[in-house]
């Protein structure tokens, strides 16, 4: 279906007044916590109810849902938990897996698991949608089902490219911005950015300009986005600004097709994205600026067309777009850490990894680097069999490591601690739990340097927390210390 059919916030309703929510309730899965959460406040209020009744929401650490719940949306990764207590998913009558065309990790191991599971339930319904033209490679793998295409509201969208390759996308988005907004008719303006860093900085661009510009520019209002702000600021992008006023989004690729943003004219696309990248040499993750797929670039470009005639400016040249960018983002399967993912499925009983129907299957490299990995944590047996140890690892919705240390922290009879470091090494660490904005990076670090404890970062997070309690959790506490409080 295409983006803005209404295939996320009304399939569910249509399948609700159909009778699915009766004996059973009806998930929708999501690749992002925001779209979750943001989709269940949206129907909740479509359908007329208090979110967390008749639809809530689940994320990891928040559950928002009672025993009235008929229609749960979720994140993947959640789903993919339930099914270590509820293999046959029996809680739920009809499943829509939504944005599957992003190939997360936790959507690849759902879709084959639940390709088995549809087998052995035929009562179940599962619904798969994707906002691009590879719905034929989703059908042929659930066995030849059949194919439906919701065409959606778009109009025209005239794309502009780059005459020769950008140095700075951040610079030249904001002149970009101010261009629009000073010389073109009205509409809001989404523009694509790789992460907050970034976001920030155009955000805090943007207002040095408009002040400097005066007040012969028309009112803009700024409105950053992305997964670590708070979901009451997040909510701001949806209001409806006054009539005189331009919205200006600056946006991860979270608004590619998870949100949708009414009365967007104009797209800015800076032609990156962060793509979480395993290295099996080094056995790690890390987040890497890459040039988007041509298939990201068509679905940001189609943001521009949702209420009328739209334009695109692309910060990158059209060759580059023609020959440089892949057809397609490589799925997430194929290049991540997979630990998680062999635990749990170890755990469903599947003793031949390389035996799983991945929709495309993991590069060996990287699997067995991940038994090796729960083997030296214990998780794993010689045999590559899960251990006791490993069967209580996969009960946390955290990676491995994680697991071990909180298991471990109860042994050594420092559990308070451990916690506190493993909540914060599972939102990103330290520089998840500082901000530096631009205008303020010197005061900023110093904020830190008073914080820092030369041992270790791990335990840095601890006095951060410790002193945080001690200020009794304050929010102006943090601000004054350039502290997330999220």
């Amino acid at each position: 279906g295409e983006t803005g059919s209404g295939k996320t916030t009304q399939m569910a309703q249509y399948l609700r007044e159909d009778g699915y929510g009766t004996y059973g309730r009806i998930g929708c899965t999501q690749p992002r916590r925001v779209a979750a959460m943001s989709v269940a406040k949206r129907v909740s209020e479509e359908v007329g109810c208090e979110l967390g009744k008749e639809v809530g929401y689940a994320i990891r650490f928040e559950d928002c849902t009672s025993e009235s719940t008929a229609i749960k949306f979720m994140t993947d990764g959640i789903l993919l938990r339930e099914t270590l207590g509820d293999p046959d998913v029996e809680l739920y009558s009809c499943l829509i897996m939504d944005e599957a065309h992003e190939r997360s990790l936790n959507t690849d191991v759902l879709f084959g698991i639940l390709r088995k599971v549809v087998a052995r339930r035929r009562d179940l319904k599962l619904i798969v949608t994707s906002a691009t033209m590879d719905a034929d490679r989703f059908a042929d793998f659930f066995g030849g089902v059949p194919v439906f295409h919701i065409p959606g509201r778009t109009f025209p969208v005239e794309a502009f490219h780059a005459k020769t390759p950008v140095e700075d996308f951040v610079e030249a988005a904001v002149k970009q911005s101010l261009q629009i907004h000073v010389g073109y008719p009205k509409g809001d303006i989404l523009v694509f950015m790789t992460g907050q860093e970034d976001i920030d900085a155009v955000c805090f661009m943007l207002k040095e300009r408009l002040e400097e510009l005066g007040e012969g520019a028309a009112p803009l209002e700024i409105l950053p986005i992305h997964s670590m702000m708070p979901s009451e600021l997040q909510a701001k992008i949806f209001k409806a600004v006054k009539s005189d006023t331009r919205k200006v989004v600056v946006a991860t690729n979270i608004a590619e097709t998870s949100l949708t943003i009414d009365g967007i004219k104009y797209v800015i696309d800076c032609g990156y994205y962060k793509l979480k990248v395993f290295n099996p040499r080094m056995g790690m993750d890390s987040l890497q600026v890459t040039p988007e797929s041509q298939a990201n670039a068509r679905q940001r470009m189609g943001r521009a067309g949702r209420t009328g005639p739209g334009m695109c400016w692309r910060l990158f040249t059209e060759p580059a777009y023609n020959f440089e960018m892949l057809h397609n983002t490589i799925p997430e399967i194929q290049r991540t850490n997979l630990g998680n993912v062999v635990l749990l499925l170890k755990s469903l009983g599947v003793e031949d990894l390389l035996e799983f129907d991945f929709m495309d299957p993991p590069p060996q490299d990287n699997m067995l680097n991940s038994m090796y990995q729960l083997w030296i944590l214990g998780a794993l047996g010689g045999a590559g069999e899960i251990t006791p140890l490993g069967r209580r690892m996969v009960e946390f919705p955290l990676d491995p490591p994680l697991s071990k240390m909180l298991i471990k922290a109860e042994e050594l009879g420092c559990n308070d601690e451990v916690l506190t470091i493993v909540a914060a090494l599972s939102v990103g660490g330290l520089s998840h739990i500082f901000y530096r904005p631009k205008d303020r990076a010197e005061e900023s670090d110093s904020a830190r340097e008073k914080f820092a404890v030369p041992e270790s970062d791990h335990l840095t997070m601890l006095h951060v927390f410790n002193q945080w309690k001690h200020n009794n959790f304050r929010s102006d506490w943090c601000s004054t210390h350039f502290l997330q409080t999220k």
